[in-house]
């Protein structure tokens, strides 16, 4: 089901990766505007709750992101098919950690298109670059972002996806508008991150971003809401184009 866009946003914000199962929380892809918050990095985050910081037992780490379960509510095939990606496009993951979205895009795109996965921590771009490989999915490139160095897609975008990462910007409404510099004319924003309370998965409460916060970040970045799908039962899903 999906909702109209609204005009109107929020005039204030108070508040990359990927919250696996459990609520755990990690590091997230390009940084944008709070208090814990990081800079590029992936958005896929390991159970355990309000746990910042790199993996130390990466198997461990991976083995509760991406457990059975978390397809159930995720849904990945239902959000990369909401993206409507063009055969022979170019999308970006911000917060790709190791490829949970990246390498469905990439699939989406296909073979003349282009995906490229941005993420903060070298393990998880060894890592995505072993499973592409893996997959024989040669269209998907990760980029290393530094708070030095943020790395943003060289080329413009028909779609960038920032999943489960907001939270972790330096700055919300400039990278945001940062980010948005590289999309194509008529290209999308996609946000999409755990609704406020307390859910058996995702961050703790207060470490969330809200829908009315977030589209207030959006709308001092230049972008205005495009459409809203309600088919997650835990996060908001949010598409913005540039306005005007």
């Amino acid at each position: 089901m999906n909702r109209p866009a609204g005009k109107g946003l929020p005039a204030t914000m108070s508040g990359h990766g990927h919250h696996g199962d459990g609520g755990g929380h990690g590091h997230g892809a390009h940084g944008a505007g709070g208090q814990h918050r990081h800079g590029p990095g992936h958005g896929d985050h390991a159970p355990g709750r309000d746990r910042h910081g790199n993996p130390e037992d990466l198997a461990a780490y991976l083995a509760k992101l991406e457990g059975a379960d978390r397809a159930a509510w995720q849904k990945p095939d239902a959000v990369v098919e909401a993206l409507r990606l063009p055969e022979g496009g170019v999308a970006c993951d911000a917060g790709a950690g190791p490829g949970y979205f990246s390498l469905r895009m990439a699939r989406a795109v296909g073979p003349r298109g282009r995906v490229y996965a941005i993420d903060v921590e070298p393990r998880m771009i060894a890592l995505l670059r072993e499973r592409a490989r893996d997959a024989g999915v040669d269209n998907v490139h990760p980029l290393l972002s530094t708070d030095g160095a943020p790395a943003l897609p060289p080329e413009p975008c028909d779609a960038i996806l920032v999943v489960n990462t907001f939270h972790h910007f330096h700055d919300g409404a400039a990278d945001l508008r940062r980010l948005a510099s590289r999309l194509k004319p008529g290209g999308r924003l996609v946000n999409v991150d755990f609704q406020p309370g307390d859910l058996p998965v995702g961050p703790p409460p207060d470490h969330k971003v809200s829908r009315e916060d977030f589209l207030a970040a959006a709308h001092e970045a230049g972008l205005e809401l495009a459409q809203e799908h309600a088919f997650l039962p835990y996060q908001y899903f949010l598409s913005l184009r540039r306005a005007g």
